[in-house]
């Protein structure tokens, strides 16, 4: 049974809801049944030069789970981490996964070209999408190649293709092969 919470009444509410954080999200949706453990991708950012933050209560048995849905990596300790997030096809978030997808095939029906059709079906092939949120008034330089490198794991690793709000789905050599800007202006 789960625990529960007290409701705080609404004078207890600030009187001004903050504004959201503006943020970045980039995905890889990937065509292996499986994400690989957070081990190899800490190994794999380690061999690029990266000294990737874990949290500091995480359980180092959790680096060999493959069924992870969630996790904070920093880049810097006076930075915000990156949020990464693993949906599937199966299991628990299986309808964030369901949203993101058709979200996206939507969005890629709009586009009648060989590159659009390409990410459709990698999207319509996804096993799971992983996806990393960063925080865009905090992020660096180092913060983006921090990300690129999470991304550029995954798309290998999984047969993915990337997507990166606000630009568009990516080839494995980094090229932008459906330009995105276009059809969230229209």
């Amino acid at each position: 049974m789960g625990k529960e919470l007290p409701i705080l009444p609404a004078s207890a509410q600030p009187a001004e809801a903050a504004a959201p954080e503006a943020v970045t999200y980039s995905r890889v949706f990937c065509q292996k049944e499986n994400s690989p453990p957070l081990r190899l991708l800490i190994e794999f950012l380690k061999s690029r030069g990266q000294l990737p933050i874990l949290p500091p209560d995480m359980d180092e048995a959790l680096l060999d789970e493959w069924a992870w849905t969630q996790v904070s990596l920093g880049y810097a300790r006076d930075r915000k981490p990156v949020q990464i997030f693993c949906v599937r096809d199966r299991g628990t978030f299986k309808d964030v996964y369901e949203q993101e997808q058709q979200e996206f095939l939507r969005i890629l029906a709009a586009f009648d070209d060989v590159e659009a059709s390409i990410a459709s079906e990698y999207v319509t092939r996804a096993r799971f999408i992983l996806t990393t949120r960063m925080a865009q008034d905090d992020i660096t330089d180092e913060g983006y190649d921090f990300n690129g490198w999470i991304l550029e794991f995954y798309q290998e690793q999984c047969n993915g293709i990337v997507q990166v709000d606000g630009q568009g789905f990516f080839s494995p050599k980094g090229e932008l092969i459906v330009d995105l800007t276009v059809a969230m202006e229209e």
